[in-house]
């Protein structure tokens, strides 16, 4: 079974650190948003691929600008025409986040829970926790 998931078919990959490689290894990915507060670079990273840093840091306040600028940087490479892949550690509740706030802003979902359970259906892993859900609820509660 992989380590990473296809969030939305042919352009957005989501998965852990340890699902990266695997998936530069068998999609045609361009770019790479490390949403890691460390950020070191995979060993056996390839040139070819662009690699973003936009770190979230868990269980700290103060979130909103992080989960916003990562959001907004991934959607704008989709609209680009680009394949990504994005990821945190264990590729859970960052990633989690990020992924629902995608859904809503490709127009993929309504709400924050729908997206989250359409999130969660792509990648059952995802468990956000509750800051971060305020955070995007704080985003879109107008949709």
């Amino acid at each position: 079974m992989a380590n990473y998931h296809e969030l939305v078919q042919g352009k957005v990959f989501i998965g852990g650190e340890n699902g990266l490689l695997e998936a530069l290894g068998e999609q045609e990915i361009s770019d790479v948003f490390d949403l890691r507060d460390n950020g070191t670079k995979a060993e056996g990273f390839p040139d070819k691929v662009n690699r973003h840093h936009y770190p979230i840091v868990e269980d700290e306040a103060g979130q909103e600008a992080s989960v916003q600028a990562a959001i907004q940087a991934v959607k704008e490479a989709v609209n680009s025409g680009k394949t990504v892949y994005f990821h945190c550690s264990g590729g859970r509740n960052r990633t989690g986040t990020v992924a629902t706030g995608l859904l809503l802003e490709l127009g993929l979902a309504s709400t924050v829970d729908e997206a989250e359970a359409l999130a969660k259906e792509k990648r059952p892993d995802i468990n956000i926790k509750q800051e971060m859900r305020d955070v995007l609820k704080g985003f879109y509660s107008a949709k």
